[in-house]
């Protein structure tokens, strides 16, 4: 059997997927910067509109590195690291919002001071497409440092912190926006690696902006739980009408009310589904962030977990509760029309009912005034049958011939009447075969 030599493509003809190259590289996307100590980084997350934006912003990014004498990305990139000289810019592109991380490298006494974003034009960040939505420094240093001066750091803010990297680092963070409109972050490195460092910086970077767009749902998340309530009182209220034999409404004006529920109900669901779907979304991966930290405690302090755990969880519930919440509601909707539904058919099939005996007693009524016409009929044709019998008994008789009008006109009078009763029950069950068929 021949092998394949090292070094050598393989020759065999295959018939690719068209979409298999990039799927195979999905999994090397967005990769983490590799960095040491001082590290000083600048995190900005804009939420942007539809995709029309993206023009915008490519333009707006080639301003900048053609300030800086680098080459703008490739057609289409939603991500993408550049070193700008003394600092290093890296972009990436989601579907609801776009991250702007700027490093520095060089030494500092202060990691919130003198910021990685100072080096950037002040007019350039101010054209940035789109709205703040996150915004966060990050420092990472590797000298050792009382609690006193990490509280200092932080305004004496209460701190969440906690060892990570199975005890290579510290972080500490207070949760908190600061008199500048950023969080801050600061790592103690004491054993990372260049690529943990990246890797950290990226997890906590990405907790900060997961978390923001996660709770973007709850404010969305309270109005609809307010409007859920309200018309779930109004569903009461019907469903209330519709079980109580005393209260006599009109089923077409409850049929209209329901559907104005319903309409209600269905642009609610509209107006909040993607929010909420987006915040479970956007959970699970503040949850995977952290559970990458691998957390260890540090005495006297909070971790990242249990801040969460204590703070966004119960928003999140909250969101996750309003979602259940419209899903009962639309079921509640629609067990209410079917209710509605049988009780329209039931009165329905009791007016079908009572028309059905009118319709027998207007058919009685037309059987009865039938028999009645029909001998009236029988008079009136044997009368005129008659007449004509007598007509030809006194014309033969002013022939010549001796014949009595009046004897003739007698003796047909049984005859004509039985021919015409006969006639016409014959044509009575004649005409009733044909209406059969």
């Amino acid at each position: 059997m021949a092998e394949t030599m090292p070094g050598r493509t393989s020759s065999v003809p295959l018939h690719e997927h068209p979409l298999r190259r990039a799927l195979a590289g999905e999994v090397h996307a967005r990769p983490y910067e590799v960095m040491a100590p001082p590290v000083r980084a600048s995190h900005l997350a804009l939420a942007h509109g539809d995709r029309s934006d993206a023009a915008a912003e490519r333009a707006h990014l080639e301003v900048l590195l053609a300030a800086h004498g680098v080459e703008p990305p490739g057609e289409g990139a939603t991500h993408f690291s550049r070193d700008l000289g003394g600092l290093r810019l890296r972009y990436e592109r989601h579907i609801e919002f776009t991250t702007y991380t700027f490093l520095r490298f060089d030494p500092f006494d202060h990691p919130f001071r003198d910021t990685a974003l100072e080096l950037v034009a002040a007019d350039w960040l101010a054209g940035l497409p789109g709205q703040v939505i996150a915004a966060l420094h990050l420092g990472v240093e590797d000298r050792a440092a009382t609690p006193e001066r990490t509280a200092a750091l932080f305004d004496g803010n209460p701190l969440v912190g906690s060892r990570v990297g199975s005890g290579a680092a510290e972080i500490w963070t207070d949760f908190r926006l600061h008199a500048d409109g950023f969080g801050r972050v600061l790592i103690r490195d004491t054993g990372l690696s260049p690529g943990q460092t990246g890797r950290l910086v990226q997890r906590l970077a990405e907790v900060e902006t997961y978390r923001l767009m996660a709770l973007l749902a709850f404010p969305a998340a309270r109005r609809a739980n307010a409007e859920v309530a309200r018309i779930d009182g109004d569903i009461a209220a019907i469903i209330g009408a519709l079980a109580d034999p005393a209260i006599r409404q009109n089923d077409r004006d409850l049929l209209e009310r329901l559907t104005g529920l319903a309409a209600e109900a269905e642009r609610l669901d509209a107006a909040t589904a993607f929010r909420l779907s987006a915040a479970r979304a956007y959970y699970a991966i503040v949850k995977s962030r952290i559970a990458d930290l691998r957390e260890e405690r540090i005495p006297g302090a909070q971790t990242v977990a249990e801040f969460m755990d204590r703070r966004l969880a119960p928003a999140m519930k909250t969101c996750e509760t309003a979602g259940e919440r419209q899903a009962m509601l639309a079921a509640r909707i629609s067990r209410t029309g079917d209710l509605l539904r049988t009780r329209v058919d039931i009165a329905l099939e009791e007016k079908n009912a009572e028309l059905l005996r009118s319709m027998n007693r207007r058919a009685k009524l037309q059987l009865r005034l039938q028999e009645t016409v029909e001998g009236l009929s029988v008079v009136a044709i044997s009368y005129y049958l008659l007449g004509l019998t007598h007509y030809a008994a006194t014309g033969a008789k002013a022939a010549g011939l001796r014949v009595d009008s009046d004897l003739v006109g007698l003796a047909a009078l049984p005859i004509v009447v039985g021919a015409v009763i006969l006639g016409l029950r014959r044509l009575r069950k004649a005409l009733g075969h044909g209406g059969e068929e």
